[in-house]
């Protein structure tokens, strides 16, 4: 038992849907009325029956909310009301106060203090036990999280994930439960849904744990359903598919109940496809709201008329005709060894080719565009050309040089002049280190010439460079927003002085002001060192404004590339086609 708990310790925490269910389930026997009833039984005569039974009453009213953490002020007296089967977004950039709003729906804020009132059919959910919400949460208010990974439990099945929540709320039998999983999962698009209904969190592509999470929220046919960003680090097809599915299903269930649905995103092509009314959130304080058309087409508030004026913009100058190639590709094919079922339960090796006769090449000053969905080999051909794959084939060139050729103290040059800026930087930035010696440890290994007093100097000068001043030499990457942790990551290979920087995914986890701010500095850096980047997104439109040309892979191989107009404008083969019409809703 010991060692089960410390196993689930370590899990992490589990979806708000099944968030305490499998350490209630032996509770059950000794508590039979807890259903998803339960909440609403007990309060719902503590209010007037006009409120509590009036068709025209909204759902969901969010009256004068305020959430204090300390003396940090983070929702400031927010209204907000939901109608039955509409569906509402909250936007704002980071820190805004949109997670916590919906985290207080279902009373999941921990150490804060909270004043107003949330009334779910007249009924306030501030004034509730714990014990009546626990009756509540996955049943008649469901959560959909932003990342699917960290909200499953990584040692149980997602059929157990999912049955276990029908179990609690609805009390059916444990093998019920499971058909009405296997029949979720087929309803939310998984394929072979019997057969995936045994596997792990980790056995599922991003787009299948997202649609994990949504057929577990809806499980038990909520009244209201919460989805946290559930897109963001969805490629454009994926995201395409889900949000195609959730106005399905969202429509089918308000049909029949009325299900309501709040999204909370910075996604503002998502909003305007999703939502009928948008409610924007500055510093804690809701600044605005209104129809979407409304809103997108007269904003009143001047934030509102900047996050929708933050789209990427084009500001990269031609390159000249006479630049050299710095880094170059051809015939480049990555195989790994992989495990296939054998004669009588023997296992074989067998090869997976991730990359199959890849050529590229980037230019001095140029920034070339790498697009196509998860799995697709973008992110290993990069390695690759930074020679970071071990087993490659093909020819691998920096400045007209096979990197295989560089050893010694040429290799450790060859680095310096290679860099890459991955896409989470709070996970690649030490949680341990300053920002001093973060920035300043490839300078110590680079260049050992330079005193504590030289190196310094260039710590914060480059510092500067990205937007940041010497303060935050001794600061940690936590005390930090999620767009100055990638602006210090980008110090981070800036100060080594490199040639080719290859920047995967550098903006897809930032709000739509930050990841232009970011884009608009790593023009400006471009610019000013003549920087070549081999830029990897899902984000047409980020491609659109950065890359002089485009590649777009599919399986591992190039099916087309060219200047990112003609791509863009003309695209010849049907899955650039079909990735452009998914962006752009073309």
């Amino acid at each position: 038992m010991v060692d089960r708990a410390l196993d689930l310790r370590r899990a992490g925490r589990h979806a708000a849907a099944a968030h305490v269910y499998r350490r209630r389930v032996a509770q059950r026997a000794r508590h039979p009325h807890l259903r998803r009833d339960e909440g609403r039984r007990q309060s719902v005569s503590a209010v007037p029956n006009d409120i509590a039974a009036s068709p025209g009453a909204p759902l969901l009213s969010i009256e004068h909310l305020s959430v204090r953490f300390g003396e940090t002020l983070a929702v400031d007296d927010v209204t907000l009301a939901i109608g039955r089967g509409e569906r509402v977004a909250l936007v704002g950039e980071s820190g805004s106060g949109k997670t916590v709003t919906a985290l207080s729906i279902l009373r999941l804020v921990q150490d804060a203090r909270t004043t107003g009132a949330i009334r779910l059919d007249g009924d306030d959910l501030l004034a509730k036990s714990e014990r009546a919400m626990r009756g509540l949460r996955g049943s008649d208010i469901a959560m959909i999280f932003q990342e699917p990974m960290t909200a499953l439990n990584p040692l149980y099945t997602i059929g157990e994930q999912i049955a276990e929540t029908i179990v609690l709320h609805d009390g059916v039998a444990k093998k019920a439960a499971y058909e009405r999983a296997v029949a979720l999962l087929e309803r939310t698009g998984i394929t072979e849904a019997r057969r995936r209904v045994s596997s792990y969190p980790h056995q599922l592509s991003g787009g299948q744990r997202q649609r994990v999470m949504i057929a577990m929220a809806l499980a038990c046919r909520p009244r209201l359903l919460l989805a946290d960003e559930p897109t963001t680090a969805l490629d454009v097809t994926i995201r395409g598919q889900i949000v195609d599915l959730l106005l399905e299903l969202q429509r089918e269930e308000a049909e029949r109940r009325g299900m309501s649905v709040l999204l909370i995103t910075h996604d503002l092509n998502l909003v305007r496809r999703f939502a009928q009314r948008v409610a924007v959130m500055e510093q804690g304080k809701l600044v605005e709201s209104g129809e979407v058309e409304q809103i997108f087409e007269s904003p009143q508030h001047a934030y509102t008329q900047r996050l929708i004026a933050s789209r990427p913009e084009r500001h990269v100058l031609p390159v000249l005709p006479i630049a050299p190639v710095l880094l170059q590709a051809q015939d480049v094919m990555v195989d790994f060894a992989t495990k296939l079922p054998g004669f009588r339960g023997w296992w074989q090796t067998g090869r997976f080719r991730a990359v199959n006769d890849a050529s590229l090449a980037v230019r001095q000053g140029e920034t070339l565009g790498i697009v196509g969905e998860s799995g697709s080999g973008k992110t290993t051909l990069a390695m690759a050309m930074l020679g970071l794959q071990r087993t490659v084939a093909g020819s691998i060139e920096f400045e007209g040089r096979p990197i295989g050729s560089y050893q010694g103290r040429e290799k450790l040059t060859l680095r310096s002049h290679l860099q890459v800026v991955f896409q989470d930087p709070f996970s690649s930035l030490s949680p341990r280190q300053t920002i001093e010696r973060i920035v300043g440890e490839g300078l110590a290994l680079h260049r050992p010439d330079l005193s504590a007093e030289e190196r310094r100097k260039r710590i914060v000068s480059v510092l500067r460079e990205v937007g940041l001043d010497r303060t935050a030499l001794q600061r940690y990457p936590h005390e930090f927003s999620g767009g100055q942790r990638q602006r210090i990551a980008i110090a981070r290979t800036l100060v080594l002085e490199p040639r080719v920087i290859v920047l995967d995914e550098p903006t897809s986890a930032l709000d739509v002001s930050i990841q232009q701010q970011v884009l608009r500095l790593l023009t400006d850096l471009q610019r000013k060192y003549n920087l070549g980047y081999v830029f990897i997104s899902h984000d047409l439109a980020v491609i659109g404004a950065m890359a002089h040309r485009v590649a777009v892979m599919q399986n591992g191989t190039i099916v087309e590339s060219g200047e990112v107009s003609n791509i863009f404008d003309s695209p010849a083969h049907p899955y650039t086609r079909k990735l452009l019409k998914a962006a752009f809703d073309r």
